[in-house]
């Protein structure tokens, strides 16, 4: 059973840019990953098997952002490769726009890393947001 919450939160001005660099890192990261999976199709007619961490050496800013926010891309990525290849209904994975593309993103509660507390959550990276 999955259970997901919606929150309208007013974060703190160091908050809004650590924010703002996990939305950017999640759709830099999407679309490196995609545009690897498309070169390597290409080429071997395989699908690629990559992950977040493949990228962390040679990107060192994805290491600021939450870590299971980069995994959560990674199964967005193959659930949306995956099903284009099983269900011909199904549209190619696009790329994530700067501009059209919501600035959301996913993460998992780990060893009570998410908390709720009155009018406050508290999310990975960001400490206590109210």
């Amino acid at each position: 059973l999955n259970i997901a919450y919606r929150f309208r939160i007013y974060p703190t001005d160091e908050q809004k840019i650590l924010l703002g660099k996990t939305f950017g890192c999640c759709r830099f990261l999407y679309n490196q990953m995609l545009n690897d999976k498309i070169q390597e199709y290409k080429k071997t007619k395989k699908m690629l098997k990559n992950t977040p961490a493949m990228y962390k050496k040679e990107y060192p800013f994805l290491k600021e952002v939450d870590s299971l926010a980069l995994a959560n891309v990674q199964l967005h990525l193959e659930k949306a490769y995956k099903n284009f290849f099983h269900d011909p209904k199904t549209e190619f994975p696009r790329f994530k726009s700067k501009h059209h593309s919501k600035n959301s993103y996913t993460t998992n509660v780990v060893n009570g890393n998410i908390l709720l507390e009155g009018n406050r959550i508290r999310l990975p990276k960001l400490k206590w947001i109210s």
